[in-house]
């Protein structure tokens, strides 16, 4: 009689996929904040009138986007350890995410302030706004809402590169399955659990930065500061209105 295909005592090992997915949720934040602030810095010097400070930038661009993950992974723990730079688990796996995707991210930043018209640079200018205040207030948030959708794309693709962490040995959610697969030599049921916690991890997350992308594009303002600025302006465009009426019906 031919086994079950499930039969692992997942009771026994759920302790360890919590330790696990944790680990991974925190590769993830750790690293997509690392790689976002990386990714803005060097797209700013890949912007610069400097030749000096763009040519770096551009290399180190191309360098990792032309060098798979797991090269880095490796170089990261195991080349700089040999190196004599000792690094742990945590860090150097955060490390190698950070250093991969700042470089995609800094092209998805670099098109996307590309992408702002010059004459919003121009109409700055004239309101007596410094580069530094046009930067921040007027060049950066169009930027940001049009670099939004490669960006989630990224932080998905971050979160299920968090598996490749496997090969150091990471304690990620990879990891333990990898232990537990080990342990009870049913790698077709063990695999399946993790592919379907990837799964109920990205798909949600997905769709979730999907309405955010919908709701800045639709110019619906999400922090307080911001919806507070847009009920004061509908109030007094509202009472302008009203103003109007009562002039025109006094005329009248």
């Amino acid at each position: 009689m031919r086994a079950s295909p499930f039969e692992v005592p997942w009771s026994d090992y759920t302790p360890a996929l919590i330790d696990g997915l944790q680990r991974t949720v925190a590769f993830t934040v750790v690293s997509f904040a690392g790689a976002a602030i990386l990714g803005l810095v060097v797209a700013l010097l890949r912007l610069s009138p400097t030749r000096l400070v763009r040519l770096p930038a551009a290399v180190y661009t191309e360098v990792f986007k032309n060098v798979p993950l797991l090269a880095i992974i490796f170089l990261t723990y195991f080349g700089l350890a040999s190196a004599g730079i000792r690094l742990d688990v945590f860090t150097a796996g955060c490390l190698s995410l950070v250093v991969f995707y700042a470089a995609y991210l800094s092209e998805i930043f670099r098109s996307a302030i590309s992408g702002v018209h010059a004459g919003q640079t121009e109409a700055g200018e004239a309101l007596g706004l410094g580069k530094v205040g046009i930067f921040g207030h007027i060049i950066l948030p169009q930027a940001l809402r049009q670099a939004l959708p490669g960006t989630n794309t990224m932080l998905v693709d971050l979160l299920k590169s968090t598996s490749l962490l496997v090969t150091v040995s990471a304690a990620e959610l990879m990891s333990e399955g990898r232990l537990i697969t080990s342990a009870t030599f049913r790698a077709l049921e063990v695999y399946l659990v993790i592919s379907a916690i990837y799964f109920a991890l990205c798909y949600p997350l997905s769709q979730l930065l999907l309405l955010l992308e919908r709701k800045v594009r639709a110019g619906v303002p999400l922090s307080p500061w911001r919806r507070r600025r847009v009920r004061a302006a509908r109030e007094l465009l509202a009472g302008d209105m009203t103003t109007d009426v009562r002039v025109k019906e006094a005329a009248v």
